[in-house]
């Protein structure tokens, strides 16, 4: 039996990521007949089916997020919660478990207004609390995130 992280048949992807590929062209065919409410749900039924611990980290982002910039509209993103601006992903939700890691992450894809020089930090280690202060930071960086 193929471990899910080695290449099955000699192929460039692993299962995990073939399954990842798949899941993503879905959400791209259901997005494209599906309403901004339909996408919001699909994203609330992602971080409902999480782990506990991962899904009470992705309940704060999600409220965080949404709160401080309603304009962004929550949609999946390779199976993640994702916020997006004018059609463009800027801010998603990696759960812990999805991707065998330590730690969940919060991540800004390119059109994030979060440029500081030439270097700066895209993606942020989250452990299974928030604090107030670190809720306060997403928000900040949310904000800018959007411009």
């Amino acid at each position: 039996m193929a471990d899910k992280k080695t290449k099955k048949d000699g192929g460039p992807l692993t299962e995990d990521e073939r399954a990842a590929m798949k899941e993503h062209i879905a959400e791209v065919r259901r997005s494209k007949k599906s309403t901004p409410e339909e996408d919001a749900q699909a994203v609330l039924d992602k971080i409902a089916a999480m782990d506990p611990a991962d899904r009470a980290l992705a309940e704060r982002v999600h409220a965080v997020v949404t709160e401080t910039a309603p304009e962004l509209a929550p949609k999946l993103w390779y199976g993640m919660p994702a916020y997006y601006k004018a059609g463009k992903n800027i801010v998603f939700f990696q759960d812990a478990k999805k991707f065998k890691a330590r730690y969940s992450t919060l991540g800004f894809s390119d059109p994030a207004m979060l440029d500081d020089g030439t270097m700066w930090p895209t993606s942020y280690a989250l452990t299974n609390e928030l604090t107030t202060a670190d809720e306060k930071r997403i928000a900040e960086l949310v904000k800018k995130a959007v411009g």
